[in-house]
């Protein structure tokens, strides 16, 4: 799928939005610079928060929780991660049972990353704008792509 401009990343992070669930994971994948963030705070914005969301690409986790948000999501960035063996100090593990996660950089996670995440992928276009494909699990099958007809 194309995404021509910003406002087309933003018009999918709505759309995301809208069939996003407390306890699902959303894996974005893509180089840096390629609008896994700009994603993530087209999400955050329709689930109501009136800010604009902060990368978490330094404190790692960025949780969000009601009323701030229609519901608990977690923004996780995990470029600096080096070892899965980190991954367990973050609680992603806990905060999954009643909290959406947003995933920057899951290929850190290795084989750690759940098998029911909806996998992203966002990289530059060579003609201009981004691409996005996805791996879509069973559980996402009536909800991804949320436009469909």
């Amino acid at each position: 799928m194309s995404l021509a401009d910003a406002a087309a990343t933003d018009r999918l992070g709505t759309a995301l939005a809208g069939v996003l669930q407390a306890g699902d994971v959303v894996a974005l994948s893509g180089p840096l610079g390629a609008g896994k963030t700009s994603l993530a705070r087209g999400v955050l914005a329709t689930l109501g928060l009136q800010e604009e969301a902060p990368s978490p690409s330094f404190s790692l986790v960025i949780a969000y929780e009601p009323p701030e948000v229609r519901f608990p999501l977690w923004h996780v960035d995990l470029y600096r991660i080096e070892d899965p063996d980190e991954l367990a100090e973050l609680g992603l593990d806990d905060a999954r049972s009643d909290t959406a996660l947003l995933i920057e950089w899951p290929e850190r996670m290795g084989a750690m990353l759940w098998g029911d995440a909806l996998r992203l992928t966002v990289e530059p276009d060579p003609n201009g704008g981004r691409r996005l494909t996805w791996a879509a699990p069973a559980a996402w099958e009536m909800r991804w792509p949320p436009f469909q007809s």
